[in-house]
């Protein structure tokens, strides 16, 4: 199924890029750093969450960037002490580190079409 190797591909490559830059561009909205006091998680442990990510927790795209030169980007959900997690990663421009634009409880219930449990708790 191409979404899912489309999915795949998208993951293979941000975890290297993360593993070559060994850092992930996280975005300070007050609703991202809100999350991790929220959720009692380090930035350590945000970023472990994010690197265990796998193609069950997708949720949806990619999804065209508004920002001119960003590549699409990918949304997936996990769930963390009790709470369903909402993640937007993209790839970051050519050459630069990878972005987390968004990590917080998500606002409605996620939907992961890719999971083998369909929309049971990962």
């Amino acid at each position: 199924m191409w979404l899912t190797e489309d999915v795949d591909s998208f993951l293979k490559e941000f975890k290297l890029k993360v593993k070559v830059f060994n850092e992930i561009n996280f975005y300070p909205r007050i609703k991202n750093t809100d999350a991790l006091l929220e959720l009692g998680i380090t930035a350590k442990k945000r970023k472990e969450i994010i690197l265990s990510l796998s193609i069950e927790n997708y949720y949806r795209g990619p999804t065209k960037d508004t920002y001119p030169g960003k590549p699409d980007y990918f949304e997936f959900g996990t769930y963390f002490n009790g709470h369903e997690v909402y993640i937007k990663l993209g790839l970051g421009k050519f050459n630069k580190i990878p972005d987390c634009m968004s990590f917080h409880v998500a606002e409605h219930k996620l939907e992961y079409p890719l999971s083998i449990k369909k929309n049971d708790k990962i």
